[in-house]
């Protein structure tokens, strides 16, 4: 296994586990002062005010953000709390050798372990997420807050075990793993922290293995999208004496967003991805900080659909509604996460900028009657299902794919509502309302990143093919790309080369990058040169790092300095997540 793909996994692999949002280490708690395709903000004094600061002004999106789940996304367990949203847990919940019980009434607040040690008590001192789960943190050793073996289902009001719920159950003879409650994949510090506080500082010491941890407010606040407050703040209570309006707005406007922008300061936290910098300010470009997850992942079935937990942002950049680079995350979500478009009566509300044609026809196109409590646009484009006690709903926008879906053993969107039915059945009716032609471009597409994905390469032609076709899914591409690291056969070589050079999606580039690891003929180094100067900081890391064993002697003069400062940007992006060991392995390996 090459260098960049172990360090692509092991970092997945704790973002797999993170549970609620894909965290980052960030050692300076806030945006940076230089800002890539720069906002209106002037942010020279990086100093942050606070939520409160906020609310003198703007009182009403203050009473909306503060109920919300970025508002709540951690809180301080309270009595209050546990009374207002908890059950009591009736019985303990045995894992091993262990029975743990959750005690939350009055004067408790723990979780009780009884096992081989004897008893003891975990103090509960936090409490993550609430959407769909609660789970709660422990103060731990060296300043780590951990997860606590029991969560809370709010939907069911049950309680649950952390561990066992984040077990994946792929089809076929594959079992994974379940991660031991104390592991660090469960560590606050580790995993999860930075999408569920503000203003975060890891504060890790690596010579002691131990956290000071820090954060401004706990929640997701204003300055974590709107930039430090405080001159915004002293200028406009200057104004309110002087009657004179401040030149500059002293904060990030999100008005001037484009959409990539704006998904971007979305997908800092809703998506499973690997970071390459220590910390991303709103209105930067994503993929100059963070690299993606794909489909080669065993999180997702082959043919795309969800299977572990993924966030949101690699399906999203799969759907035509990204793909017309008319709609953006705002479209359909308020800042502070809410859903536009839950009251019944707009409940079409969401698509029908793009989609009135068939709004007016609704039956014609569902072949489902319009009524209270049936079936809308997002039941059968993005179909909820849960992992993890954690709801999802499918960004993709893909009908649903019965047909598909039956091949690979995904969900189908038919049978969360006709529960009584198989995917046979869903799939006669697909065929018979839109032929029997409809699902088979799904259908190859899928087969064919599966045989990828098991390295089976009889059909490398098509593959490559694929990577290349005009109009091809990024996503897909990407997927099929990272999967042909594993493939020896020489065919690859021209096509990964072209790829690197022309394809207009830097996440696609930087999965060539990768690909072209060690390949060292002509062709390819001075592929991998060029791209040490692509305008983007994922491609150039990508290709510094497949450049990295050879001889500095078979550099070109012209290309040393490039490949010097792409090399910099590489070290550096290894030492975004001090405590995370495979960073430690791979800037050795440089």
């Amino acid at each position: 296994m090459n260098r960049l793909r172990t360090h692509i996994l092991c970092v997945a692999c704790v973002l797999c586990q993170c549970l609620l949002c894909a965290g980052r280490q960030v050692n300076l708690p806030g945006p940076r002062e230089t800002v890539t395709e720069a906002p209106e903000a002037k942010t020279s004094a990086l100093t942050f005010a606070g939520t409160s600061s906020c609310r003198e002004c703007h009182e009403n999106f203050y009473q909306l953000w503060a109920p919300s789940h970025h508002g709540l996304a951690m809180q301080p367990y309270t009595e209050t709390f546990a009374q207002d949203n908890l059950t009591e847990h009736p019985s303990h919940i045995r894992v091993g050798t262990y029975q743990y019980q959750a005690a939350v009434g009055p004067d408790q607040g723990h979780v009780l372990e009884t096992g081989p040690e004897g008893i003891k008590k975990y103090r509960i001192e936090q409490v993550l997420g609430g959407k769909n789960v609660y789970y709660f943190l422990t103060p731990w050793v060296r300043g780590r807050l951990q997860t606590l073996p029991l969560a809370y289902n709010v939907n069911t009001k049950s309680w649950f075990d952390t561990a066992a719920s984040g077990v994946r159950h792929f089809p076929g003879n594959e079992q994974d793993e379940r991660v031991h409650w104390t592991d660090p994949l469960y560590t606050f510090n580790t995993s999860c922290y930075d999408c569920h506080v503000s203003q975060l500082a890891s504060n890790y010491d690596m010579e002691t293995d131990t956290y000071r941890t820090e954060w401004a407010e706990a929640g997701i606040n204003c300055e974590t999208c709107h930039g430090p407050s405080q001159q915004h703040v002293k200028d406009y209570q200057r104004a309110r004496e002087t009657g004179i309006e401040p030149n500059e707005l002293g904060l990030i406007s999100t008005r001037t967003f484009n959409r990539e922008q704006t998904n971007g300061m979305c997908n800092s936290c809703h998506a499973k991805m690997s970071p390459i910098t220590a910390s991303f300010g709103p209105g930067e470009r994503y993929f100059d900080h963070f690299d993606l997850i794909t489909l080669d992942n065993a999180d997702f079935y082959p043919d795309g659909r969800d299977l572990g937990e993924n966030y949101t942002m690699t399906s999203w950049r799969m759907s035509a509604c990204f793909k017309s680079g008319q709609i953006d995350c705002i479209h359909c979500h308020t800042s502070s996460g809410r859903y536009r478009f839950s009251e019944p009566e707009n409940a079409l509300g969401a698509c029908l900028p793009c989609h009135q044609s068939k709004a007016d026809n609704f039956e014609a196109h569902t072949h489902h009657k319009r009524e209270d409590k049936g079936p809308v646009c997002i039941s059968c484009h993005m179909p909820m299902t849960a992992f993890a006690h954690m709801n999802r709903s499918d960004h993709s926008m893909r009908p649903p794919l019965p047909g598909v879906s039956a091949e690979f053993k995904s969900d189908v969107a038919c049978l969360l509502c006709h529960t009584d039915k198989k995917a046979a059945w869903a799939d006669e009716n697909v065929r018979e309302w839109h032929g029997d032609t409809f699902q088979q471009p799904y259908l190859d597409q899928a087969r064919l990143l599966d045989q990828a994905r098991r390295a089976r390469w009889k059909n490398l032609d098509a593959m490559l093919a694929a990577v290349q076709k005009a109009g091809r899914d990024e996503i897909y591409a990407t997927s099929l790309i990272r999967s042909l690291v594993a493939c020896e056969d020489n065919r690859k070589w021209p096509v990964l080369i072209d790829t690197l050079k022309k394809d207009p999606s830097p996440l696609v580039r930087s999965a060539a990058a990768t690909a072209l690891d060690g390949y060292y003929v002509d062709a390819g180094i001075q592929a991998l040169l060029a791209a040490t100067q692509d305008d983007y900081r994922l491609v150039r890391v990508r290709a510094a790092s497949s450049l990295a064993a050879l001889p500095r002697a078979n550099v070109p003069k012209p290309s040393q300095a490039s490949l010097e400062k792409a090399t910099v940007e590489l070290e550096t992006s290894f030492t975004s997540r001090q405590d995370d060991f495979a960073a430690h392995f791979n800037r050795g390996n440089i």
